[in-house]
């Protein structure tokens, strides 16, 4: 299937489907339709419909879509049906609940080491991943072929960070750090903002109190 042009909100919703999609019974659940997962997420039947065309051909009237099929195609589009490989620099308090979370494999991502400065924690394990001392990143990380980095360490330590990645070879990072990253035009970067996420939650909830009273 030749994939359109897709929007950031499509984007945001396709693991939603995902998600939804992966609880229902196989034996029970055989086909879907648009607006079956609309009505159980609470969403626009119509905007649903237009998402799943973009990334799906399997769809008929009447009949939906066959469950398994649009399972497969929706991780397809994500990339979810090729694990990748992704490192953490920085094992503070985010970066522990980033190495504990279990979720991350349903979504193709596979964590398999941290990094960081601090020798108390070196050379022990957090959920099963190792955290090495910050000098073995680029060594690491070239030998594995690391392609997705994660940046977890405070603002004034980020940039460098971000440039022993680069180097090493990574094309994709998600950065935690409260700072703009300076990358090559071939590597991307996914920032975390989350100054920004509650600034926007406060004013949101601001205004609706305010409608309220």
């Amino acid at each position: 299937m030749i994939y359109k042009s897709v929007s950031t909100y499509t984007l945001q919703r396709l693991p939603i489907y995902l998600e939804f999609l992966k609880s229902l019974s196989k034996d029970k659940f055989i086909h879907i339709s648009a607006t079956n997962i609309a009505g159980a997420l609470g969403l626009n039947d119509v905007q649903v419909r237009k998402d799943l065309a973009l990334i799906s051909s399997g769809g008929r009237p009447k009949i939906g879509y066959p469950t398994q099929n649009l399972i497969y195609d929706i991780e397809k589009f994500l990339g979810y049906d090729n694990v990748d490989c992704a490192v953490i620099a920085g094992a503070g308090d985010l970066g522990r609940a980033l190495l504990s979370y279990d979720g991350f494999s349903k979504y193709g991502l596979a964590i398999i080491a941290a990094f960081d400065v601090d020798e108390a924690i070196i050379d022990t394990a957090i959920n099963g991943k190792k955290v090495l001392p910050a000098h073995k990143l680029k060594d690491l990380c070239s030998r594995m072929k690391v392609r997705i980095g994660i940046i977890a360490v405070p603002a004034p330590y980020a940039q460098d960070i971000c440039n022993q990645m680069v180097d090493s070879g990574i094309l994709a990072i998600w950065n935690f750090a409260p700072v703009v990253l300076i990358v090559p035009d071939n590597v991307l970067v996914q920032n975390e903002d989350m100054a920004f996420s509650l600034a926007k939650l406060s004013k949101q909830l601001s205004k609706r109190l305010s409608i309220s009273q």
